[in-house]
């Protein structure tokens, strides 16, 4: 189960550092000038990129969570809690996903400004993850 263990903390620790990063790409596609068609098409190619990475760590992420929390039996109050964010979190993916398609077909309404704030959502969601995990508060 150790090797579970340290796969799973492999693959979250990658899907989360593309969480990290493709909103800081949506910012600055937010803030590309309308006439630079060339930096606007190689931003949209390295999110694309990003995300089609992400999902791929994402799903081995996934499973072998659920094989840890099913191989241990972990319950309680901080595991419902910490899957509660993990829902969450691809949820956030999700939506990371949404808003490049909205870049790519040129409906994106929102500022730049909007994009540094949506930015930091995946830290508060991370930390919440690892305070859970690690204290067990409840």
């Amino acid at each position: 189960m150790l090797w579970i263990k340290a796969f799973h903390v492999l693959f979250v620790m990658s899907w989360v550092a593309g969480l990290f990063y493709l909103p800081r790409i949506l910012v600055n596609l937010a803030m590309v000038p309308a006439d630079s068609v060339a930096e606007r098409d190689r931003l949209l190619l390295m999110g694309r990129k990003l995300l089609r990475f992400s999902t791929l760590l994402a799903v081995p992420a996934i499973a072998l969570g659920a094989w840890l929390w099913l191989g241990y039996g972990f319950s309680g109050a901080w595991m419902h809690a910490k899957l509660f964010l993990v829902l969450l979190l691809v949820g956030y993916h999700h939506g990371c996903s949404r808003l490049l398609r909205k870049f790519e077909q040129g409906r994106n309404t929102r500022s730049h400004r909007w994009f540094r704030v949506f930015n930091e959502a995946s830290v508060f969601l991370v930390f919440g993850i690892i305070v859970l995990v690690v204290v067990k508060p409840f």
